[in-house]
């Protein structure tokens, strides 16, 4: 469905984009996961025609986005990070404003919003002005109106930012209801919790490349990650933190705690307890710290994913 490839862009001095490449497969949720600055909304404005390329190529639906950019619009719906959303209308005629840009018939338009609203949860003020719109609600109409036109792809932008965890929570039951009807969806965000919930796979994007790709399991082991069991004691000592290394030389200790690494607590857990139980210890408390994408991308960057 989406083929990019060697995509590269820079404004002035800095290179966003340095040759990034990646495939999607029809009825695909891709997630781009990445610090602020990292390359996700140039890599969506180049794909849905709101930049050009310096070099690369980008196919949808089999059109190349250069040669008919035109057929590719008509295949894509696009939900901004920006809201743009005229405040002085009513959320029912933004989206018929928006949706006669399409050339939907107004018939089956006036259809098509009523239909967005309700499964948007806005159809009780679908007639009061967008300014008295919380900013949840601005970003459900903005969302709406990437779908009024039945769209095979949708870039969604960081659709989440800034707004309350009913709206948010909404959206993500959309975007998943979407994703079971087969809408190819490019999802950027830098909320690891958004991409592991929505995403099929997820491309890790810094200082514009592509670093890392897959699903959540192949991401956890393609590297020499481990996950941690952490354990704190009450009779800790240098003797018997001697003992357990004898046994066990992947930890470390910090006070009256010992952090064990494993990569399988899953058959590892009950020996790590066991070599505590031999050399005497006595545990007061255990934590066990799964691998997941904050820590696969702090492995990966040496960032915080949301470094600003």
């Amino acid at each position: 469905m989406i083929n990019v490839s060697n995509l590269k862009k820079s404004f002035d001095t800095i290179n966003a984009l340095k040759g990034i490449s990646f495939n999607i497969p029809q009825g695909e949720c891709y997630g781009l996961l990445g610090p602020n600055g990292a390359g996700k909304t140039t890599t969506i404005s180049i794909m849905s025609t709101i930049l050009e390329a310096d070099e690369g190529e980008v196919n949808i639906a089999g059109y190349d986005l250069k040669k008919n950019p035109l057929e590719c619009k008509k295949n894509i719906g696009v939900v901004t990070q920006e809201i743009a959303l005229y405040n002085e209308l009513s959320a029912y005629d933004n989206l018929l404003f928006w949706g006669s840009l399409y050339n939907v018939p107004k018939p089956e338009l006036t259809v098509r919003i009523n239909e967005t609203l309700t499964l948007l949860g806005l159809t009780d003020r679908k007639n009061e002005k967008v300014k008295t719109y919380s900013g949840g609600m601005k970003r459900r109409v903005n969302f709406a109106s990437a779908l009024l036109h039945r769209p095979d792809v949708l870039f969604m932008d960081e659709p989440t930012v800034g707004i309350d965890p009913q709206s948010r929570n909404l959206i993500f039951e959309v975007v998943e209801k979407l994703h079971k009807e087969g809408i190819t969806i490019v999802y950027t965000t830098h909320y690891m919790e958004e991409a592991e919930r929505l995403c099929d796979r997820i491309g890790i994007i810094d200082n514009g490349e592509i670093i890392a790709q897959g699903t959540l399991d192949e991401l956890r082991t393609s590297g020499s990650m481990k996950e941690t069991v952490v354990i704190s004691f009450t009779n800790l000592t240098e003797k018997r933190y001697t003992t357990i290394t004898k046994d066990w030389n992947d930890l470390q200790r910090f006070g009256d705690t010992i952090h064990f690494y494993s990569m399988n607590i899953q058959g590892d857990l009950s020996k790590i307890i066991l070599t505590c139980n031999t050399a005497g210890l006595d545990i007061n408390h255990i934590d066990i710290r799964k691998i997941n994408l904050e820590t696969i991308f702090l492995s990966l960057t040496g960032k915080q994913l949301r470094d600003k």
